[in-house]
């Protein structure tokens, strides 16, 4: 009798020291990080060149709105909304890796995710071009120092006034309670909130917006490649962009 509490007390401490009950846990704890604090993100395009590269391994912060609002100038991961366009189609193994990825944090998920600059906060005006070919908000130019290969912008030939408009012109769109505009600082090669409003036959409704539920969180630190690792290049990109 007096055997049978030592065996099981045996039992349990071999299980705590399996290698399957470690990688478990492991398991646990990555999906709880990424799942609640911090999620790594891959770049899937040049869209955000030069501040993020196809490629970089990013680190995003989950926690950074739990206690604040989204600013204009951050850069930010957001769950892709269905009015972005159809989500890719994938076969039955993709899907299940997906559907481990989406469960565990780890590895690609189902869900598709964007990551752009948040220009226009709710209530805001945004449009362009200004005098210089700016973009304005509620009618103030913002400084975008990190635009990369912005679209051809020549006052008095090629403008928001010409007979035939600069393709850098949209708006003004006005942003309601709970929308949320976002621009590529690749702004030439960015398929973002305002790509189907550069043009003179754009309808009132051809901005794409995002709401506050989203919204994922800020890119915070460089994970890959390393001669870019830690939060220094990300944050010399960003800042002064406010």
């Amino acid at each position: 009798m007096s055997g049978a509490p030592a065996t099981a007390a045996t039992r349990r401490r071999r299980f705590l020291r399996s290698p399957w009950f470690h990688a478990v846990l492991a398991l646990i704890l990555v999906s709880l990080v990424q799942g609640f604090f911090l999620k790594v993100y891959s770049v899937p395009s040049g869209s955000m060149e030069q501040t993020l590269s196809v490629g970089d391994r990013v680190l995003v912060n989950r926690t950074a709105y739990a206690f604040a609002e989204p600013q204009r100038g951050d850069v930010v991961v957001f769950r892709k909304p269905a009015t972005w366009g159809p989500p890719p189609q994938h076969g039955f193994a993709r899907t299940a890796v997906g559907w481990f990825g989406e469960v565990t944090g780890i590895g690609p998920g189902n869900t598709e995710y964007l990551v752009k600059r948040l220009v226009g906060l709710p209530g805001d005006t945004v449009e362009c071009c200004g005098a210089s070919g700016q973009v304005m908000v509620n009618g103030q130019a913002i400084a975008e120092p990190y635009v990369f290969e912005d679209l051809p912008f020549d006052v008095g030939s090629l403008d928001c006034t010409t007979a035939v408009s600069s393709p850098r012109c949209f708006g003004p769109i006005r942003l309601g309670d709970d929308q949320y505009l976002f621009l590529g600082d690749h702004r030439s090669n960015s398929d973002d909130s305002v790509a189907a409003c550069r043009s003179a036959s754009a309808g009132s409704d051809c901005a794409k917006t995002a709401s506050r539920s989203d919204v994922v969180g800020t890119v915070g630190w460089f994970l890959y490649p390393f001669n870019k690792w830690g939060s220094d290049g990300l944050n010399a990109a960003i800042g002064g962009s406010r």
